[in-house]
């Protein structure tokens, strides 16, 4: 089988301009509206916000990948390199590696793509792996560098890249076609359109040893915040974390050939479900504002614990709701202490009970 890098035609991309021109101005609608509303924040809620998302894209790009980490140190880790107050607790090192790099991403998102940045993304993110040996550089082994899965009898190849040492040949046409493209550069491109492209020709090459899809994902959000003017928070993983099948399915496609329409329109529909997570998050902590605004004051060390513990599952909260069991298991207290509280909670107007007895379970009162 031929890959698109082994085509007559690479890396010159093909597709129709016109079935992108309505996407391309709904995504720049759409970050209008939402950069409006951000903007009517207080300091303090917009940087909670902030970490939040930042938090959920490094939680959920670390996912796609098979990497489980523990938000609450993601975005311990995040507070801390942004000079907000923290708890200082411990994080490891995969933690405080893409913690790192989306925090670079937010500062330098302006700046041109260089091989220095690459590698210095990548040896952020492979902290604490000694099993590499090609850290903070290009892949140099002579093995095919291939994307496989099945039994390792009888794996299926999805993609295959340039053997290594075409890498740096590839990467410099790569940077130099990334900064050439930008707004305001010698052949600008529009905004999805360039993130479309930069993706598959960096997943293409696939650069380094480990660590490409997470990096790869980074250049997207860099190329729509050069063409936004600000850092986006867009939750771009976690959209693809929910449907991975089809992420690496339109990956696998486009991996195939220099015509890639439909993979462009595939990133289109993406980044628009992104913008409208990101859109729903936001009106999320804006509501969780409001909600802890009604009950300053109001609630005992146990409540204010379980409340903490349910806003930190987002805006779709507990799977199934919060049941007594819960309650008592994460305050450690009795059930009929758990029992009172939980009432209380509901006749101040903080949870929703739905179902009786046994059955009942508890949502979050917002937007009320």
């Amino acid at each position: 089988m031929r890959w698109n890098w082994q085509q007559a035609d690479w890396p010159h991309f093909t597709y129709d301009r016109a079935r992108l021109q309505d996407f391309e101005s709904q995504l720049m609608l759409g970050a209008g509206l939402l950069f409006g509303a951000v903007r009517h924040l207080g300091e303090d809620d917009k940087n909670q916000l902030v970490v939040e998302l930042m938090g959920n894209e490094a939680f959920s790009t670390s996912e796609i990948e098979g990497d489980i980490l523990d938000r609450d140190s993601l975005q311990s880790s995040i507070r801390r390199q942004f000079g907000l107050s923290s708890d200082n607790r411990q994080v490891s090192p995969a933690e405080q590696g893409i913690a790192e790099v989306m925090v670079d991403l937010y500062h330098t998102f302006d700046a041109p793509l260089t091989h220095d940045t690459l590698f210095a993304w990548h040896q952020m993110l492979m902290r604490g792996r000694p099993d590499l040996r090609d850290v903070g550089c290009y892949r140099s082994h002579p093995e095919p560098m291939q994307v496989v899965s099945g039994p390792i009898y009888a794996p299926k190849i999805h993609f295959e890249a340039p053997p290594s040492d075409q890498v740096m040949a590839e990467m410099d046409r790569f940077v130099s076609w990334f900064n050439q493209t930008g707004p305001g550069q010698l052949s600008p491109l529009s905004g999805l359109t360039r993130a479309g492209i930069a993706h598959l020709h960096f997943e293409s090459i696939h650069p380094f040893a480990d660590g490409n899809g997470r990096i790869g994902r980074a250049i997207v959000e860099k190329v729509l915040a050069q063409h936004l003017g600000q850092p986006t928070l867009i939750a771009l993983s976690d959209t693809i974390r929910r449907n991975k099948k089809a992420y690496y399915d339109a990956l696998e496609q486009a991996n195939r050939h220099c015509a890639i329409t439909e993979w462009l329109v595939y990133v289109a529909d993406l980044l628009l479900d992104a913008q409208r997570e990101t859109q729903r998050r936001l009106v999320f902590v804006i509501e969780k504002t409001r909600f802890y605004d009604k009950l300053r004051g109001a609630l005992n060390p146990r409540q204010e614990k379980v409340l903490a513990r349910m806003f930190r599952e987002g805006p779709d909260g507990f799977k199934g709701g919060l049941s007594a069991d819960n309650y008592i298991r994460i305050t450690r207290t009795s059930p009929a202490t758990a029992t009172r509280d939980l009432q209380d909670l509901v006749n101040k107007g903080a949870l929703v009970r739905r179902g009786e007895r046994r059955y009942a379970r508890y949502f979050l009162m917002l937007g009320e």
